[in-house]
C-alpha cells in the first residue's frame, strides 16, 4: 500500500497551477510556485490518505484534481527498494507471477477523497525487477483529458476527467532486457498523445490522436530497452520531440515523426530524461557500478551525429566522461546543472561551459530514482528511503534542509498550488 501525501503549497497569483505530466510542464523547473521548505511526517502536511496497489508512476494534477495509475497485486506484493533489488538479481525470474489490476484513479486536491477509480484490466503480466513496478509510467493530461498507458498491458486509453473512458489502443506487450519492466512515460501537446516503447523485440515512437485515440504516426526504432521518457523541447527555432535510446538520443518532429537529428555512442540504455536550460539540453546515463558521459547540444542541430570514443564531436557543445545521470533525471536552476550520483553524491555543473563547479557527498542520502525539481533559488533531492534535500542554488554547496517521511520512494513527485 501506497500512502500519498499532500503538502501545504502556495502561488504568487490566485490560479491554480497544474502539473500534467511527468516532471511537469517545464521538465521539473518551478518559476513562480513556492512551496514548503520544510516537512515531515506531521509538519506542512494538508492531508494524507492511504492508496491500493504500487507504482512508480507520477501523479498527475489538473485544476482540482489528482490522477494516479497502480497496479494491485493479487499477493499484496510491494516493490523494494535499490540493495535488495540488487540482492535478487539471481533469482527474481524465479519467481511466479500474480495477477495484477490496472488502476486508474482520481482524488480531489483539496482534501484527498477518492472521487472515482476504474480498472483498466486484469492481467498476470511476467515476473519484472523486483525493483520496478507494472505502474511506473506517467500518466499525462492536456487539461480536457487524461491519458494512461500501462506498458506491460499495452493499454493506452483516454479519459475524460470525470472517468469515463473515450477511448482504448492496444499497442502490443514486449520483452524487455533482463525482464527489467517499463517506465517510459507518456508526453502530449497539440492534440497528440506520445508513447515510447523501447523494447526487446519492436521498439517505436508513436503519436496518437487525443481525442479519437487513432494512431497518426508510428516510427520503429533499432532501440533496444530503455526507460526515459520522452519530452517537447521548445526553442527559439521550433520545437522537437527528444527521445533517448539505447545509446542514441533522437529528436523528431513532433508532427510527423521524421528525425531531425540523432546523436549517436551516448553508449547503454537511458534510464534519466535529459535536462534543458533554453536553447540547450544535456543528457547523459550511468548504470550500477558504471558511469557513462554526460552530453550537451543545442537547439539547430540537424542530421546524424556519431561521438568519438571520447565521447566528442565539433557537432556538440561539450561533453563530459563519467559524468552521467542514473535513473533520476538532472534538473537546471541558475545556469546550473544539478545531477545526483551513488554514494549520496551530489555534482552540479556549469550549463555553458561543462565545467563541474563542485562535487560533494550528502550524509545519509540514499538511492535516488525521483527526478529533481527546482524552484528559482532552490534544488530538491528526494531519496529512496523519503529523504528530501534541499540545496540552495549557488556557486557554492548549501545544505539548508532535510526532511523525512518514513517510505520507499522512487516515484516524482507532482509539485502544484490549490486555491483556498
Amino acid at each position: 500500500m501506497r500512502i500519498l501525501l499532500a503538502l501545504i503549497i502556495s502561488l504568487a497569483a490566485a490560479k491554480a497551477s497544474d502539473w500534467p505530466q511527468f516532471r511537469g510542464a517545464n521538465l521539473g523547473q518551478i518559476e513562480t510556485l513556492q512551496h514548503p521548505l520544510q516537512w515531515d511526517s506531521q509538519t506542512n502536511v494538508a492531508w494524507s490518505v492511504p492508496l491500493a496497489g504500487s507504482g512508480w508512476s507520477s501523479p498527475v494534477v489538473i485544476n482540482d484534481r489528482i490522477f494516479l495509475t497502480a497496479a494491485e497485486s493479487a499477493d499484496g506484493s510491494r516493490p523494494r527498494g535499490m540493495m535488495e533489488g540488487v540482492a535478487s538479481m539471481g533469482s527474481y525470474r524465479n519467481a511466479t507471477p500474480v495477477q495484477h489490476a490496472f488502476t486508474v484513479s482520481c482524488l480531489s486536491l483539496q482534501d484527498g477523497r477518492l472521487l472515482w477509480k476504474h480498472t483498466v484490466s486484469k492481467a498476470v503480466p511476467p515476473v519484472v525487477h523486483p525493483s520496478n513496478t507494472y505502474a511506473t509510467e506517467s500518466p499525462a493530461s492536456d487539461g480536457k483529458n487524461l491519458f494512461t498507458f500501462f506498458a506491460t498491458t499495452g493499454v493506452l486509453s483516454g479519459w475524460d476527467l470525470d472517468g469515463k473512458e473515450l477511448w482504448r489502443q492496444e499497442l502490443g506487450t514486449y520483452a524487455t532486457g533482463n525482464a527489467f519492466g517499463t517506465a517510459s512515460s507518456l508526453v502530449t501537446h497539440d492534440g497528440l498523445v506520445y508513447v515510447q516503447s523501447d523494447n526487446d523485440e519492436s521498439s517505436f515512437i508513436g503519436a496518437f490522436d487525443a481525442e479519437t485515440g487513432k494512431e497518426v504516426w508510428r516510427k520503429q526504432r533499432e532501440s533496444r530497452t530503455s526507460w526515459a521518457s520522452p519530452f517537447l523541447w521548445k526553442h527559439a527555432e521550433g520545437q522537437e520531440l527528444v527521445v533517448c535510446g539505447s545509446g542514441t538520443v533522437t529528436g523528431y518532429h513532433p508532427l510527423t515523426g521524421d528525425a531531425i537529428w540523432q546523436v549517436s555512442g551516448v553508449e547503454s540504455s537511458f534510464s534519466s530524461s535529459p535536462a534543458v536550460a533554453g536553447g540547450r539540453i544535456m543528457f547523459g546515463n550511468s548504470g550500477p557500478g558504471s558511469a557513462g558521459p554526460l552530453v550537451a547540444i543545442d537547439a539547430g542541430l540537424k542530421g546524424s551525429v556519431q561521438l568519438d570514443q571520447d565521447f566528442a564531436s565539433d557537432k556538440i557543445a561539450w561533453s563530459l566522461r563519467n559524468a552521467g545521470p542514473g535513473m533520476a533525471s538532472p534538473v537546471t536552476c541558475q545556469g546550473r546543472l544539478y545531477i545526483p550520483g551513488s554514494g549520496g553524491m551530489l555534482s552540479c555543473y556549469d550549463v555553458e561551459t561543462g565545467e563541474r563547479i563542485y562535487r560533494t557527498r550528502i550524509s545519509g542520502m540514499k538511492t535516488v530514482a525521483a527526478s529533481l525539481w527546482a524552484d528559482a533559488e532552490h534544488v530538491f533531492i528526494l531519496d529512496e528511503a523519503g529523504s528530501a534535500y534541499v540545496v540552495a542554488a549557488g556557486a557554492e554547496y548549501e545544505l539548508l534542509h532535510t526532511n523525512k517521511i518514513d517510505d520507499l520512494i522512487w516515484s516524482t513527485p507532482a509539485v502544484a498550488s490549490r486555491d483556498g
